[in-house]
């Protein structure tokens, strides 16, 4: 196995599904969390949720996860965590530079997407930038979303029939 190959394997903790309903998702980026040792065993038994979380800068230029739960681990002894505090995210200064000015445009949330852990072990988030959808924008993603689902059953009938 290459280095390449071994950097390509993850393991998905959870995904928020709700973002892809409510959002339009213009770019994404990868960022690195920093975490206390039972938020880690904690993810890595699943036990997280995105489904109101957000990104935001703060004013010295740097970037906070808000509103994730992940829950406290069971079998900690020492330090239990608090489930939804503020977590520092880790991202380039180019990036965070670039994030800056997009993130002044009116409309657009930098929201989570998933948390997964890399080969070498490391929790990493995806982000979003993303733009909210109207309520007759969800009605037509959901109206293609049906008329896909049944395109595709439809060849799957004529291909078995």
């Amino acid at each position: 196995m290459s280095k390449n190959d071994s950097s390509r394997a993850i393991k998905i903790v959870c995904k928020n599904k709700k973002a892809f309903h409510d959002y339009h998702i213009d770019t994404t980026y990868e960022a690195g969390m920093v975490l206390r040792g039972p938020e880690v065993k904690s993810l890595r038994a699943g036990k997280a949720n995105l489904r109101d979380g957000y990104a935001q800068m703060d004013n010295r230029g740097e970037l906070y996860l808000h509103n994730v739960h992940i829950s406290s681990y069971s079998f900690a002894t020492h330090n239990p965590n608090e489930p939804m505090r503020v977590r520092k995210l880790l991202l380039h200064k180019r990036e965070l530079k670039k994030l800056v000015g997009k993130l002044k445009e009116k409309g657009l949330a930098l929201i989570p997407l998933k948390i997964y852990f890399v080969a070498n072990g490391k929790a990493k988030v995806e982000l979003g930038l993303a733009r909210g959808k109207k309520l007759y924008d969800k009605r037509a993603s959901l109206k293609e979303k049906q008329s896909n689902r049944e395109l595709q059953r439809a060849m799957r009938h004529n291909q078995i029939g």
